[in-house]
């Protein structure tokens, strides 16, 4: 099996405990993955979707097992989202080598500090109008199985798998963004962290890059692009997307900031 091998990890919302985590395709990730640290930026278990239906597939335990694994070998930090924000009443403690604290800053190879947070904190439709993030959920829900649907076909037809809900929110990400000053309130977060850069998920939007002087990085998910943001030996930062297609994983060019703390567009 090809072993993946990076300084630090980071992977943000797995959803685990719906449907739509590509659960498969995550172990063979995990199961094969050599790093220094970990992070888990949010959103790993989908605490919504269960109180709803309180469903757990079997196949999802396998992850929890395969982190706990990487956890008895190499610090793993859980950094809980609002689909798992039940794990904030465990800030500050450590189970089976997994230390859960609401954010972290962390220190790339290169010295650069980095704000580690899920993201629904800078989120005014989460901060300010909790019933639209819940509408927001259920439309989302609806939105994947209706594309389960459009895949099949589209398999039929010979075409590759396509994310309806990915296409939906690239049409809406700038209005979202200015409606909710997101990236205004990621800038300053940064800036009284004392950090240059910010690494979080929540959006489920894989991307790295600058703005207003600061660099960003986007986990992304493992629903639509499978993706995660891993750090080198050398502190470049890289995001790779689709996991679920990779046996074994091409080498894919790192994404480096320049000496400024900027980090080149790469959604």
């Amino acid at each position: 099996m090809n072993s993946f091998r990076y300084r630090t990890v980071f992977l943000s919302d797995l959803h685990l405990g719906t449907p739509w985590c590509k659960v498969k395709s995550l172990v063979r990730f995990l199961s094969s993955l050599e790093c220094e640290k970990l992070y888990l930026v949010g959103d790993i278990i989908d605490g919504w979707k269960l109180a709803r239906r309180p469903e757990w597939p079997s196949s999802h335990s396998s992850v929890i097992r395969s982190i706990l694994s990487i956890a008895g070998r190499t610090p793993v930090t859980y950094i809980p989202g609002n689909h798992d924000e039940f794990m904030n009443e465990f800030d500050g403690r450590s189970f089976c080598g997994v230390k859960v604290c609401k954010e972290a800053v962390h220190t790339g190879a290169d010295g650069r500090k980095y704000l580690v947070t899920h993201g629904h904190e800078f989120d005014a439709v989460m901060q300010h109008g909790r019933w639209l993030a819940w509408l927001g959920d259920r439309a989302y829900d609806i939105t994947l199985r209706l594309n389960s649907g459009i895949n099949v076909l589209r398999s039929a037809a010979g075409f590759e798998e396509w994310s309806l809900a990915a296409f939906l929110k690239r049409k809406v990400k700038n209005a979202v963004k200015f409606f909710s000053l997101y990236e205004t309130r990621i800038a300053q977060s940064v800036r009284k962290s004392g950090a240059e850069g910010i690494i979080c998920g929540h959006i489920h939007n894989p991307a790295a890059r600058a703005f207003q002087g600061i660099c960003y990085f986007n986990c992304g998910d493992w629903i639509d692009h499978c993706s995660v943001l891993v750090e080198h030996k050398n502190g470049a930062m890289e995001i790779i997307k689709g996991f679920d297609k990779m046996i074994p994983a091409p080498a894919f060019p790192a994404f480096r900031g320049s000496q400024s703390g900027a980090a080149p567009a790469a959604d």
